[in-house]
C-alpha cells in the first residue's frame, strides 16, 4: 500500500525536518512559532492569509474559514503582532467541525481552553484575549506569508510538533522527506548503539551524525 505525503511527514519530527533542510540549504524553521499545548502536533499544506491594520472601510477578519478544506493549515501572517489576536474559539470550533489540520500564527491567538479541549492544534507567538476585531483585517490570502522569517507559499507543507514548525516548499517534498528519513534513521541507529554499550563518539562517526546536516554544495 502508498504512502501519503501527509502520513510520511507524521512518521517525521520537526528536528529530523529542520536538519534534512539545513543539509539541503532550504530556509524552514519558524522562528518563535510554538504549540500552545505541547501535546499539539500537525500536518497538512498551507492556506495563507496576511493581516494589517484596520482602514477606514473596515474588513474582515475571519469569515475565510468557510473556504478551507479539510486537511490544510491555515496560515496567517500578523506581522508578529503581539496587541490583536486573529485567532478564537469560533475559528476554533469551526475549522475542528470542517477536518482543518491546525491554525500557525505569527501572532497571538485568544481562548486556548477550547483549544485544548477538542484537540486542535494552535501554533502561535502566544496567546491574549484582546479581540483583533475592528484592529486587523484581512489583506490578502492564497498570497506567499512570513511566518517567524520563513516565507511559506499557499500550498506548501507545514510539520507542527513539540519543539514548533518548519515549512516545506511543495517543489521540493520528495527531496526533502529522503533526507529527513536518511537523518531519522541515523538518529536511531546511533540510540540503538548507545542503548549497546557504544560510546556517543563511537555511536556518531560510524552513522556519520557530523554530516548528516552539513550543506550539501551543487
Amino acid at each position: 500500500m502508498s504512502t501519503t505525503i501527509e502520513e510520511r511527514l507524521a512518521a517525521l519530527s520537526c528536528t529530523d525536518l529542520s536538519d534534512a533542510m539545513d543539509r539541503l540549504g532550504i530556509p524552514c524553521q519558524c522562528a518563535e512559532i510554538l504549540p500552545l499545548d505541547r501535546s499539539f502536533s500537525l500536518v497538512g499544506r498551507a492556506f495563507t492569509l496576511r493581516y494589517g491594520p484596520i482602514g477606514i472601510d473596515g474588513g474582515t477578519v475571519g469569515d475565510y474559514i468557510d473556504d478551507v478544506e479539510a486537511g490544510q493549515v491555515v496560515v496567517i501572517d500578523n506581522g508578529g503582532r503581539m496587541d490583536a489576536t486573529v485567532w478564537g474559539d469560533l475559528l476554533t470550533s469551526t475549522a475542528k467541525r470542517r477536518g482543518v489540520s491546525g491554525a500557525v500564527i505569527d501572532g497571538v491567538s485568544r481562548d486556548i481552553d477550547r483549544a485544548i479541549e477538542v484537540k486542535f492544534p494552535i501554533f502561535s507567538k502566544g496567546t491574549w484575549m484582546r479581540t483583533g476585531k475592528d484592529r486587523v483585517r484581512v489583506e490578502a490570502m492564497g498570497e506567499p506569508v512570513d511566518i517567524g522569517g520563513i516565507c511559506v507559499a499557499q500550498g506548501d507543507w507545514l510539520r507542527g510538533d513539540g519543539d514548533g514548525i518548519v515549512a516545506a516548499p511543495a517543489g521540493r517534498i520528495e527531496e526533502i522527506l529522503a533526507a529527513a528519513k536518511e537523518v531519522a534513521e541515523a538518529e536511531e541507529n546511533i540510540r540503538k548503539a548507545i542503548d549497546g554499550g557504544m560510546s556517543l563518539r563511537e555511536a556518531r562517526t560510524q552513522f556519520n551524525y557530523h554530516k548528516l546536516q552539513t550543506r550539501v554544495q551543487k
